[in-house]
């Protein structure tokens, strides 16, 4: 099956509903559902927030919101609906024969964002193979032609074969075809991280929730020049670098893509390859953005996420972040984080920084110095050469 896509070229102007399962709603619900349209390029026309203990099996937010969304929709001219929630095929299927627009929810938003920044052949596969699996619960949502039958006469006899079975299937086959193309690269990819194992250079990766400013932190550290832009989902594609620290002593840098709340679990299947860079580290560097408002949950987020691939364990420094968007008498402590809450138990510590200004990489670079110099590797390569200098009398 082609792809449809979302909206043609030019700006659309959609709607957006966020609902949310218990009062008080969040004063920012929609600030990042904001976000992820306008990543996708969609102009804002209209905002719906709502609160329901159970979503409506049949449109999740109810006959009375739903009238109220249209009489909404109608009002701002919106070209599309967006939900900041999961939908059933379902619920998309009833809330467009309703609004007469198209509906869009989080899982699809995060899918199309990713289609269009994915740069690299490996990027645009994995995407690829998670909008096929999304796709493939969406072959119910009334399309006529799905309903046609095909055979019927002849040896075998029967009703034959329906479009939406023969659809089905070709979707199966391409999701086969490109897992087996993913795991070659997969071993391809591991084959080159054991090269790397057994040359015992120290390993970081940068993690952290989408937009906190990881790439202008990785830029910042090793002179790179890397997209980075103040949206959502700008890097897709794991980046490495060597970044020197002293003389003779260099780390590998990862730069990784960033987490997002409710990430959909098929791009967390899809993109466990690339987040194996995370797995293999030394030393994570979790990036989170200090001006933020959700800075917890967000926190909270990535290292659901960690937890999720096994990398959990793997020793932290909390970097916080954008400190030159903190008022003055914030800037100087590091201590900007919601008291009575506490940090994963791999955080080993933390920095206060700002990758646009350069504040604070010099405290962080000698502190990335410090646990390269104390890893039992390096204590062991530095002994060996030193004894094999010969002696001079």
């Amino acid at each position: 099956m082609s792809k449809k896509p979302l909206r043609p070229d030019g700006p659309e102007r959609a709607a957006l509903v966020s609902v949310q399962s218990r009062r008080p709603v969040p004063g920012d619900a929609l600030a990042e559902l904001e976000q992820l349209s306008a990543s996708a390029g969609y102009a804002l026309a209209a905002e719906l927030t709502c609160v329901r203990p159970r979503p409506d099996a049949a449109t999740y937010i109810g006959s009375g919101k739903l009238e109220e969304l249209g009489e909404l929709v109608s009002a701002s001219a919106a070209d599309a609906i967006i939900f900041d929630n999961t939908l059933t095929p379902i619920q998309q299927r009833n809330l467009e024969k309703a609004l007469g627009k198209p509906v869009i929810d989080r899982t699809g938003l995060i899918l199309e964002i990713f289609a269009r920044r994915a740069q690299s052949a490996e990027g645009k596969m994995q995407v690829e193979l998670a909008r096929l699996e999304h796709l493939a619960t969406r072959l119910v949502r009334g399309w006529t032609h799905l309903e046609r039958q095909t055979g019927g006469i002849g040896v075998r006899g029967g009703p034959g074969e329906k479009q939406i079975e023969l659809d089905r299937r070709m979707l199966d086959d391409k999701i086969k075809m490109l897992r087996l193309r993913l795991g070659k690269l997969a071993r391809q990819r591991s084959t080159q991280r054991r090269a790397r194992g057994r040359s015992g250079v120290f390993r970081v990766a940068l993690v952290g929730y989408t937009n906190a400013g990881k790439s202008t932190l990785f830029n910042a550290l090793t002179k790179s020049r890397t997209y980075a832009a103040d949206q959502l989902f700008a890097t897709l594609d794991t980046t490495t670098r060597k970044l020197y620290l002293a003389p003779q002593v260099n780390v590998t840098l990862s730069d990784t893509v960033g987490f997002i709340r409710d990430l959909p679990h098929t791009l967390i299947e899809a993109f466990k390859a690339t987040l194996e860079d995370t797995l293999q580290a030394d030393l994570l560097l979790h990036v989170v953005d200090a001006s933020s408002p959700m800075l917890r949950e967000q926190m909270d987020e990535v290292d659901a996420v960690l937890r999720e691939i096994g990398a959990d364990d793997i020793p932290q420094f909390l970097i916080l972040n954008k400190s030159d968007l903190l008022p003055l008498d914030l800037q100087v402590t590091n201590d900007h984080i919601p008291s009575g809450d506490a940090e994963p138990h791999a955080t080993i510590a933390r920095f206060a920084v700002s990758a646009l200004t350069g504040a604070g990489i010099a405290a962080l670079k000698a502190a990335l110095l410090q646990a390269v110099l104390a890893d039992p590797r390096f204590q062991s390569t530095a002994s060996a050469e030193s004894d094999s200098t010969p002696f001079c009398a």
